[in-house]
């Protein structure tokens, strides 16, 4: 059984989010996903050893496979030349699909790559981390990091279509499961109070990853992120919401060299501090602060925070995306559900607040 969710989008970029069990080696969801005779699969030694065999067999054709390293020091422009080389080298031309299978750094690369390579190919995301299904592979976002900061080389670049197989979750170790859990808990956070109260009532049943549960979880997830990019696709304005708790994250894995924290925990401790920064700005209530970092201790997300400082992780949230004219933007909380961007002058009461989430 599976769902079909769809963001709508003009000029008939339109594409199917296919979620439900059994869905990596379903022959018709592939069929119906792939235009043209040519593919290439990017993937990872750890996903390729679980999954890729079952993919290749639902394929209507042999593809290309490009396996590249599994972490977060390879979503890099030489991962993303020696990807490039390499569809070169199989001749691949403006016929093929390029098909991401793994998580969210496959994803973000092989999104790039699809971008970019001829200017332009079909993408098909098949993400294989809860993280990943319930965000990178949706909405268009591509990129690649650099040493200054976080996706900061990328495109807009929507996919063909999503798989979402829920029962890959089933597989994967439970840090990986758990960081993928401060992205869902972010929907309630920004977007939808209902599903933050279903959360807070279901942990054990998610902790424990029960098939309907998870289902629920992804599909509330991806429904909130298709609406949020089928009103603003370039983050002009509301998709900027999706970011809540980024600004600071993305500062706390760059400073740690991308390799202390996975994405998804460096965000949970970057959503503690924007809800402790809107608790000081007087934008939201402490009740509701409380309610975000209790629902993060619900969920196994750890408060330990790194030891840097905050001039540091100022100068790292320069490099934002949604850095204005020099000027800091950060999401911030108002109520539980609600949130708005607000742009920091005053620097020492950023300072201050990221103080005393560093010093505990």
């Amino acid at each position: 059984m599976s769902a079909e969710l769809t963001v709508s989008l003009d000029q008939g970029r339109s594409y199917p989010l296919h979620v439900g069990s059994g869905l990596l080696d379903n022959p018709e969801i592939w069929r119906r996903s792939i235009v043209g005779s040519r593919a290439a699969i990017v993937t990872n030694s750890t996903v390729a050893d679980l999954y890729l065999s079952r993919v290749i067999q639902a394929l209507p054709m042999t593809p290309q496979v490009i396996e590249i390293g599994d972490g977060e020091q390879f979503k890099s422009l030489t991962t993303y030349a020696e990807i490039i080389d390499k569809l070169i080298d199989e001749k691949q031309d403006r016929t093929a699909t390029i098909i991401a299978l793994g998580g969210g750094v496959v994803g973000d690369v092989g999104g790039f790559v699809a971008a970019t390579y001829l200017r332009g190919v079909k993408l098909i995301q098949a993400p294989t981390t809860l993280l990943a299904q319930v965000d990178s592979a949706v909405g268009g976002k591509t990129a690649i990091n650099h040493s200054s900061g976080k996706n900061l080389i990328g495109a807009f670049f929507q996919p063909q279509s999503v798989i979402i197989d829920v029962d890959v979750l089933r597989t994967l170790p439970q840090r990986i499961f758990i960081e993928g859990l401060a992205e869902v808990i972010k929907y309630g956070v920004i977007y939808d109070e209902a599903f933050f109260d279903w959360l807070e009532k279901n942990h054990q049943h998610v902790l424990e990853r029960e098939p309907d549960a998870l289902e629920y979880i992804i599909r509330r997830s991806c429904e909130i992120k298709a609406e949020v990019v089928q009103i603003d696709e370039r983050e002009q304005g509301l998709r900027a919401i999706l970011n809540f708790g980024h600004t600071f994250g993305h500062a706390i894995e760059t400073l740690s060299d991308y390799d202390s924290y996975l994405h998804g925990e460096a965000v949970a401790l970057g959503m503690r501090m924007a809800v402790n920064l809107s608790m000081k700005l007087d934008l939201c209530s402490s009740d509701d602060a409380a309610r975000v970092e209790h629902i993060l201790d619900l969920y196994g997300l750890d408060s330990n925070v790194p030891k840097l400082t905050a001039d540091a992780m100022i100068e790292a949230m320069k490099l934002d995306k949604k850095v204005q004219d020099g000027t800091i933007r950060v999401v911030l909380m108002t109520q539980v559900g609600k949130v708005q961007v607000i742009e920091l002058t005053d620097h020492a009461l950023l300072s201050e607040s990221i103080n005393s989430k560093l010093q505990g």
